[in-house]
């Protein structure tokens, strides 16, 4: 079991090695954006943004889920044709949903809910979405082949490509907002590009009739589902628009942003463990290793959550070069909403490592109930929270749809896939972790949080969670020696 974890543990720090780089290279932009854009217009972008959020669902009909399922364990046709299959249904679908939007913008800026006179930004939009689409199988391939080196080496120059493009186009060419998707659509050809040798190497035509059913019949379900998960990430965005201003979506966005700290944890995370569960599902011992990645997830994920949430004002009023901050003193007013949203990620994590038992017995169909349900609660508590509580009330809801997007997935991997959780030292994990924030909390109302304080906190973490047992340093050593 060790030597398993220790797979996915090198796994998962190599996806990190990318997920590190690229959201560290991608969150520069904000304090960029931040600092060269008024919240009026880092508000339009986010908006768009939030729609081609949700079109990519459209667009990848969950293929990316049902060929790395189908690959891994083959059930009808050859490799190639378990490669092919997807990729054509994914490029057929993605371009005539792209020449639709690209052609109909002028009539979608309502719907984008910007003005007219953007209707350029979705037709930048739709070729994006194009070339972003037609690179998942791909890059799902690599993945599942444990090619994690290629991977994070073709994304980083995605996320860097992006980045330098955006710099010199808006700082030496003194482009507007239209900067951002231009640089977008040119790294995500470049990205295409790159990955062409994949697509060639792997790719034969015609259709395998029994292939394309049961890959549908596996993957159509990711559609209502993607676009409920989708709608829970972004959705509060243009309730806030409808409810508030472009400013507030402005600052909301930016500190919403903060969360990237434990996305990268989950991120990397989820990176390596659906093409290590998926090939590790018939290991007599598969169950039990999986009970013990929850905990080890678990443990870490709190760690990362407090650390954050106890110094996330310090980091944000630290000096960047050209007296940048990481995020502009105009959305300072917001950093409440942060620990709120790291929170809301560590749930999604554990959702995440859940979705194991959901794939490996196809139960996808359960999928759209669960987001739905969630989508539902974040889409009535945004409306009911924002008017009183504004951008922390759409924090709230967020979390109140993620944990019932955990709970959900639990009741259903649990009725299909039993897995034997280490629900004692769980617990403990979130007695401590939710006992130390509120420690926190009252010292930071008091007037008494400094950085001794912090640090002493943190450290009671840390010593908690080896005194109770929750995770073997030993172990550990073994895993990551």
């Amino acid at each position: 079991m060790i030597e398993k974890i220790k797979s996915l543990s090198r796994d998962t720090l190599i996806y990190g090695m990318n997920t590190v780089i690229g959201r560290f290279l991608g969150f520069f932009l904000v304090p960029f954006y931040t600092n060269k854009f008024s919240p009026d217009d880092y508000g339009i972008i986010t908006i768009i943004y939030s729609y081609i959020a949700i079109l990519n669902v459209f667009f990848s009909a969950g293929l990316e889920s049902g060929f790395m399922k189908f690959y891994s364990s083959p059930e009808s046709g050859s490799k190639k044709q378990n490669f092919s299959n997807p990729l054509e249904i994914v490029l057929l679908n993605s371009f005539f949903l792209s020449i639709l939007i690209y052609f109909f913008s002028d009539d979608l800026t309502t719907v984008f809910q910007v003005s007219g006179s953007y209707s350029y930004l979705i037709k930048y939009s739709a070729l994006i979405l194009f070339f972003d689409t037609i690179v998942l199988i791909p890059f799902a391939f690599l993945r599942i082949n444990n090619k994690a080196f290629k991977f994070s080496g073709i994304k980083i120059v995605n996320i860097t490509v992006n980045v330098i493009l955006n710099v010199i186009l808006i700082s030496f060419f003194n482009f507007g907002i239209e900067a951002v998707f231009i640089s977008n659509l040119i790294a995500s050809i470049i990205t295409l590009i790159m990955l062409f040798p994949v697509i060639k190497e792997n790719f034969t035509f015609g259709f395998n009739k029994e292939l394309i059913k049961e890959l549908l019949k596996f993957s159509i379900p990711y559609i209502p589902a993607g676009i409920s998960a989708n709608l829970i990430q972004i959705i509060d965005r243009p309730v806030l628009k409808y409810l508030t201003d472009d400013k507030t979506v402005g600052i909301y966005t930016a500190n919403y942003k903060l969360g990237i700290f434990m996305l990268l944890i989950v991120s990397m995370f989820e990176f390596a463990w659906r093409p290590f569960f998926l090939n590790n599902a018939r290991e007599p011992d598969a169950k039990e290793i999986f009970s013990k990645v929850m905990t080890l997830f678990i443990s870490a994920a709190g760690f990362i959550f407090l650390v954050i949430s106890f110094f996330i004002s310090d980091i944000v009023e630290l000096k960047l070069p050209y007296n940048f901050n990481l995020i502009g003193k105009a959305y300072w007013s917001g950093l409440n909403i942060v620990p709120v949203i790291l929170f809301s990620y560590l749930l999604y994590g554990i959702y995440i490592n859940l979705m194991a038992g959901i794939q490996i017995e196809k139960k996808t169909k359960y999928l759209p109930l669960i987001t739905g349900t969630a989508a539902f609660v974040n889409i009535t508590s945004n409306f009911i929270l924002i008017p009183e509580y504004s951008y922390m009330g759409a924090a709230v809801a967020t979390l109140l749809s993620y944990f019932v997007m955990m709970a959900g997935i639990y009741y259903f991997a649990q009725k299909y896939y039993y897995i034997k959780y280490e629900f004692s030292k769980i617990g403990f994990a979130f007695v401590y972790i939710i006992g130390l924030s509120a420690i926190a909390i009252y010292l930071h109302y008091s007037g008494n949080l400094n950085f001794i304080f912090k640090i002493i906190l943190i450290s009671a973490y840390l010593l908690l969670i080896h005194f109770s047992k929750i995770i073997n340093l030993k172990s550990l050593r073994n895993i990551f020696g």
